[in-house]
């Protein structure tokens, strides 16, 4: 699989061991940044990230930042995009079998390096359910049409 990877300053470490762990696993990652120490903006790299899942680009996305949440949060202002912060691996599951959700989102400051590999590596392994979920992913995206 072809997976997107974005993160600001303050997850460059663990940015750097799960793509590594992804590399084992056989992913291809395209690294859109940042790679620097310096404080930096983290919806300049939530939406890159979005941008290339939504366009095909990539098949699925990671986003870390400080808590997952303002990177989680830029990135879902792109259409088709369903990012979920995810802290722990059943909400990881959830997240991509009832929500279809196409971008996983976590926090460096709140998860360490073993639990997020096991966050992303159930988040990858978990089918979309479809059925009533379906439905419900679609009013999801019938809002998002909405706004255009």
């Amino acid at each position: 699989m072809k997976i997107g990877i974005g993160n600001d300053h303050s997850a460059l470490e663990l940015k750097a061991e799960i793509v590594e762990f992804l590399k084992e696993k056989g992913h291809e990652v395209v690294d859109y940044g940042t790679n620097s120490s310096e404080s930096c903006d983290y919806p300049i790299y939530g939406e890159k990230v979005a941008r290339a899942v939504a366009a095909g680009e990539v098949e699925q996305g990671i986003l870390i930042c400080g808590t997952g949440l303002g990177i989680s949060l830029a990135a879902n202002k792109v259409k088709g995009i369903r990012a979920a912060v995810c802290s722990e691996p059943f909400t990881a599951k959830m997240a991509r079998a009832h929500n279809n959700c196409n971008i996983l989102a976590f926090g460096a400051r709140v998860v360490g390096a073993e639990l997020a590999k096991m966050i992303v590596e159930t988040w990858l392994e978990t089918e979309f359910q479809g059925g009533r979920h379906e439905r419900r992913v679609n009013m999801i995206m019938a809002i998002e049409e909405k706004e255009q």
